[in-house]
């Protein structure tokens, strides 16, 4: 850290961009099949990306603070990074060594205004735990005599963050460029890096982070099995924070967990229900609920063991818009209705009009409702007809054969509309959707952890339902509730054919209007003939790869003739231009490549 500190605004841009060309060239390695030593193969190419994916943590360690709290960030973005790289990145620690006592008193001493030892009492020398952004120190308040914590940020870490950030903000701009988006998600890059900014920014304010911790702990006010420590504002600014001594274990400590007499299935039960009340009813929500931030203690009334959450730096809202998109899904689930489903994502802002063919979108849905209503009475079968076998063995996992065939079926059904998904890219993943989707994938490991037999779904599911009760006033049974939104939805429609009654004769014009342009031609009908449209962009692709190849061919041509004649300035310059079209025709060769195998995995051959 001292040496980030040290170096120039010169040096410092060197090495990330160093840093990134590497990373650049090695993950285009990933793809040439001509680099692997004794043929190409996927194992291989796994075994290459778990091999990359740890050597981009460790070079965002070197790179210090402004790069670990990237990574853990994109460790959350399941919709950019692949499985290798999201279980790495998972794993970065930001632990560092503390800086000097003296450094941390005088930040303090600047920070309140007045000397350390006429705030507190038994200000702890070493320090609890040091991180990139800032180290922590048990203390007591003059005051009061109440035993405090006292966080305390690292000198310099603005300016570290200003230098990196905008580096970080022209490769977000080049990404955007490049990125070519085969896969069906229109990533925003430079959006993306301004959510990440923002947060990074947010975090090295304390005084942010100590908003978040009162408003967090007012959601969860008369909640008995819910710790939130204590702000003390008067010793609270922005590069310090001082909060309520909580000590417990951590969530993920079986053991410890057991030795306080508490339950750790009810405490893996409660950090998901936790997490669902902040996300559907509040909207507001802790975006690293990881085994650091989240402990365990006896400290409810009867003794059965509470939450403690710590860390309020990264903190995630929902709109209400995409709140009330959420609750509209889970009603869509419930009722196997694929078009309510896919409005309410149009309510999220997960999927957009692009001018494709959302119907598509539609079909893919409904298969996968009706997939997962199956899936979901199987279950519920099993365990009623052999409860004991069931429960000892707890979902038996697929075999390979049959995740093989089960591939095929899906392929077989919407390979199709999966291939213009692809291509019309309807799908935008907000950066708040992403952080409570790594929320809940984390809390599920650890409820793995406490409870083999967790399973975070059938937690979530009653829960749901309950909230879909609550938001009606007549607090009715959910199937009750579906049909009330039904007649809802019906005498809606009724009030807007009685009101289209008064507009009849205008719509009658314009049906009127519509026939007569149809008449004279001026009406134009679009089909989508998929095939087709596949078979245009493969000609397009095979004819800028021929045109690339002909002009380097020619270009090197030129060159030699050129410097035969002993022209070397201007064979160069030949020889250059060869270079660049080589280049242009290779993009193109794999863009090729990539599209067959993208037919290939959606047709089901692959």
């Amino acid at each position: 850290f001292d040496r980030l500190k040290s170096v120039g605004t010169f040096v410092r841009t060197l090495e990330i961009w160093s840093f990134v060309f590497a990373f650049v060239f090695r993950r285009v390695a990933l793809n040439l099949k001509f680099t692997y030593k004794g043929g190409f193969s996927e194992e291989k190419k796994l075994k290459r990306t778990e091999e990359l994916a740890k050597w981009l943590r460790l070079g965002l360690l070197r790179l210090g603070p402004t790069f670990i709290k990237i990574g853990q960030q994109f460790s959350t973005r399941v919709d950019v990074l692949s499985k290798p790289f999201i279980k790495e990145l998972e794993k970065l620690q930001d632990r560092v060594p503390p800086f000097s006592t003296e450094m941390a008193k005088q930040i303090l001493q600047e920070e309140l205004g007045k000397p350390v030892e006429e705030v507190y009492d038994d200000f702890q020398d070493e320090a609890l735990a040091a991180a990139s952004l800032g180290q922590v120190h048990l203390a007591k308040l003059k005051k009061t005599g109440e035993q405090v914590i006292v966080k305390i940020q690292r000198p310099g870490l603005k300016e570290i963050f200003d230098i990196d950030l905008k580096n970080l903000r022209v490769i977000a701009q080049w990404l955007q460029k490049v990125d070519p988006k085969t896969d069906g998600a229109a990533r925003d890059w430079v959006a993306i890096f301004d959510e990440t900014a923002r947060v990074l920014y947010d975090e090295v304010d304390y005084k942010n982070e100590a908003k978040n911790a009162t408003e967090f702990a007012a959601q969860f006010a008369g909640t008995d099995w819910i710790k939130i420590p204590k702000i003390y504002w008067d010793y609270t600014a922005q590069r310090t924070l001082c909060m309520e001594y909580s000590p417990a274990v951590k969530i993920n400590d079986l053991e410890g967990i057991k030795k306080m007499g508490v339950d750790p299935d009810r405490m893996a039960r409660l950090a998901v229900e936790a997490y669902l009340q902040q996300v559907l009813r509040f909207g507001f929500f802790h975006a690293d609920p990881h085994p650091g931030n989240v402990a365990v203690d006896r400290g409810d009334p009867e003794g059965l063991g509470r939450l403690v959450v710590y860390d309020y730096g990264m903190m995630g809202r929902i709109p209400p818009e995409v709140k009330g998109g959420f609750l509209d899904l889970f009603y869509a689930v419930f009722e196997k209705n694929s078009d309510n489903a896919v409005k309410a994502l149009s309510k999220m802002g997960v999927l957009v009009e692009t001018g494709g063919d959302l119907t598509a979108v539609k079909r893919t849905a409904d298969f996968f409702l009706g997939s997962f209503d199956n899936r979901v009475e199987t279950q519920e079968t099993q365990r009623s007809q052999n409860k004991e076998e069931y429960e000892a063995e707890f979902k038996p996992q697929r075999t390979k054969e049959e995740k093989k065939a089960r591939r095929k079926q899906i392929l077989s059904n919407i390979g199709e509309d999966l291939l213009v998904v692809s291509k019309d890219q309807p799908f935008r993943f907000p950066a708040e959707l992403t952080f409570v989707v790594r929320a809940f994938s984390v809390l599920d490991g650890i409820g793995k952890g406490l409870n083999k037999k967790f399973d975070i779904g059938e937690i979530s599911a009653p829960y749901a339902r309950n909230l879909l009760i609550e938001e009606n006033p007549s607090s009715l049974p959910p199937q009750v509730v579906a049909r009330q939104r039904d007649f809802q939805r019906r005498f809606d429609k009724n009030n807007k054919a009685i009101i289209n009654l008064f507009k009849g004769p205008d719509a009658i014009e314009e049906i009127a209007e519509i026939v007569r342009d149809i008449e004279r031609g001026k009406l134009k009908i679009r089909v989508r003939a998929l095939e087709a449209e596949r078979a245009l962009e493969r000609v397009a692709v095979m004819q800028d790869l021929m045109l690339k190849a002909m002009v380097a061919c020619c270009a090197v041509n030129i060159g030699v003739v050129l410097y035969v004649s002993g022209l070397l300035v201007q064979a160069k310059g030949a020889f250059g231009v060869s270079g660049v079209a080589m280049l242009q025709a290779a993009a193109a060769s794999m863009k090729l490549s990539k599209l067959t195998k993208k037919e290939a995995a959606f047709s089901g051959a692959a």
